[in-house]
């Protein structure tokens, strides 16, 4: 490591969402690149963005020696997981035999510059064709399920008991985002959750409807609030679709328990924020809450949202599941207790809080934890 060249002209980005004394920039630098491919654009991903693969406010510049670079102004004693990419998750980078990479992690301490070498980019490998892993109980309902709320379509997944079609019974449905990451390796980002895998195995059946996220639009929709980062918040219309759109369609089609007390949500990170806002917003609704590792850190006005909006008289009947990783950023295991304790403070529902100090923020640790999750319900 070495000290930031401060010649080279470079915009800083603003890693906090309030301000702190105790914050320092540091230089992330890329010199070493794969020779086989021409490389014009760099972008980095990570839980500071959404994993947004082609986020314009996290694209490298070049300095006059031609290395990609972007300095970046952190809290002291932060951690970040990330990776780089081109623009797309199809061309991320990879190890020199075109392997996915774990995620890349960064222990800031003090400002500097940290140097990387990008052995290789995925698209410039030859692949065989991804074999799906999902189960039999799992079917693509829509490839563009209309969203008249957000003016836009999305693909919808379902999952089906495997006593679904042989019985007359009535099932719980547990909605869930990222669809995309929950059934099938072929689809997931980093990993999926194996959640098919894990409902075929338990007794207390239900369905399972996963919503596709948005990409690029992910932030807004998980986020009923405006940032200055990621501007307008489409939470509370993306949830308006769940609860007036598309669960009338489910409970009409499908054999499905319609109450509160067996309607589920459950999502991670993003969300698990937007899955927190459908139990405050919908506790009519939802009586079910599963909230893995909730980015909170992005709604610093939530804890004044439920003082205002959490009552015992509608939301003490509800069921909130958190739990948290020790090795996550942005205090994420901090913010989540203090708005859990908040919630039951004000209006008292069941909850359970669980803390892992060695969880981390990927799809390996939720696919970990939602059987517990599951079988906490019952």
């Amino acid at each position: 490591m070495v000290a930031i060249n401060h010649s080279a002209k470079a915009s800083i980005i603003e890693m906090l969402t309030e301000p702190s004394l105790h914050t320092h920039t540091v230089q992330l630098k890329v010199t070493g690149l794969p020779a086989a491919q021409a490389t014009e654009t760099i972008y980095i991903a990570g839980n500071f963005n959404g994993w947004n693969p082609r986020d314009e406010n996290f694209r490298l510049q070049k300095d006059a020696a031609g290395h990609f670079f972007i300095e970046i102004k952190y809290p002291d004693a932060v951690s970040h997981a990330f990776k780089f990419t081109r623009g797309s998750w199809n061309n991320a980078e990879t190890c020199s035999a075109g392997n996915d990479l774990p995620n890349r992690s960064l222990q800031v301490q003090h400002g500097t510059e940290y140097r990387f070498t990008i052995a290789g980019w995925k698209d410039g490998f030859e692949t065989e064709s991804c074999v799906s892993t999902a189960s039999e109980q799992v079917a693509v309902l829509d490839t563009a399920f209309s969203i008249p709320q957000l003016g836009r379509n999305r693909r919808i997944w379902i999952y089906l008991p495997k006593g679904y079609h042989r019985t007359g019974k009535k099932y719980p449905v547990l909605y869930m985002h990222d669809g995309q990451n929950l059934f099938d390796n072929a689809t997931a980002f980093a990993g999926e959750w194996g959640v098919d895998k894990s409902l075929d195995a338990v007794k207390n059946e239900c369905i399972v409807v996963g919503i596709d996220n948005a990409g690029v639009q992910r932030m807004n929709e998980y986020n009923p609030n405006n940032t200055r980062r990621f501007g307008k918040g489409e939470g509370k219309a993306y949830l308006s679709f769940i609860v007036n759109s598309l669960k009338p369609f489910i409970d009409k089609k499908y054999r499905t328990l319609n109450d509160k007390q067996h309607t589920y949500m459950a999502g991670s990170s993003m969300g698990g924020l937007i899955s927190f806002y459908a139990g405050l917003y919908y506790p009519q609704v939802f009586g079910v809450l599963g909230i893995l590792s909730p980015s909170f850190w992005i709604a610093p006005q939530l804890k004044t949202q439920v003082k205002q909006l959490a009552r015992e008289s509608s939301h003490a009947a509800q069921k909130y599941f958190f739990y948290a990783g020790g090795e996550e950023a942005h205090e994420t295991a901090k913010n989540m207790s203090a708005i859990a304790n908040e919630i039951k403070k004000a209006a008292n529902p069941k909850t359970a809080i669980v803390i892992d100090p060695h969880g981390k923020h990927n799809e390996a640790t939720w696919c970990a934890v939602f059987p517990e999750f599951y079988k906490w319900i019952f």
